[in-house]
């Protein structure tokens, strides 16, 4: 699960490198901030799997970015999220 952690910290974050809509930015930046807690895997599994989830959902709030390439990270920690969660 810590690979997955730290790939979904790493999709976020990668995000703050590109232009995107000012809308998105607030999700984006909630949810990289909350990834970042937990992507060192030493949380409890049930404390990753809560914050995750919570990840999960300020994704969904993201319709787009504005950027391509930030859509492509954003899909990717959104399938990433959904793998940790369904365990």
């Amino acid at each position: 699960m810590s690979d997955d952690l730290r790939a979904l910290h790493e999709h976020l974050k990668a995000t703050e490198e590109l232009p995107v809509r000012p809308d998105a930015s607030v999700w984006l930046g909630e949810a990289a901030a909350v990834a970042a807690d937990v992507a060192d895997g030493d949380a409890p599994p049930a404390v990753v799997v809560d914050r995750v989830g919570r990840v999960a959902e300020l994704l969904a709030e993201v319709e787009t970015t504005g950027n391509a390439d930030a859509d492509e990270h954003v899909r990717a920690a959104e399938r990433i999220a959904t793998r940790i969660v369904e365990g």
